[in-house]
């Protein structure tokens, strides 16, 4: 089965502040395949690292399409609070985030049978936190 990993970063500048998303797409080797920013205008942190999991598999869905059925996918991101709630280990108080959460549902639903969601200190996640800067930087 073949293998993507998709490293995803969200953050908001003076929470809520001025927000963007980044995502990066790497193969089973390690190659960069892909990489994705979006300004997010004014939103919290956690709702930006909800949107760059979103925009991560959007992009995967894009690129790949059906072939994504038969696929292992591997989430990476810095948001431990997010990766449990995807996890379903933490429930989900903020009606914003809930709200995000069902729409990864709905996308994971369709597309992503064999996806997995790991938390990742923030040194580990440096390139998808330049593409959301990047994203911040748009403003």
């Amino acid at each position: 089965m073949k293998k993507i990993t998709i490293f995803t970063d969200g953050g908001s500048r003076s929470n809520p502040g001025i927000a963007g998303a980044g995502a990066v797409i790497f193969d089973e080797n390690g190659l960069e395949l892909f990489g994705v920013s979006k300004f997010l205008g004014i939103k919290t942190n956690n709702w930006a690292e909800y949107e760059a999991v979103i925009l991560g598999l959007e992009k995967a869905k894009e690129i790949f399409g059906t072939k994504l059925q038969q696929m292992e996918v591997e989430m990476k991101m810095d948001s431990q609070l997010v990766q449990r709630q995807l996890n379903r280990e933490y429930k989900i108080k903020e009606p914003t985030l809930l709200e995000q959460f069902v729409r990864v549902n709905n996308i994971i639903i369709d597309f992503f049978p064999n996806i997995k969601f790991t938390y990742i200190p923030r040194e580990e996640n440096k390139r998808a936190d330049e593409f959301a800067n990047l994203a911040m930087d748009q403003m």
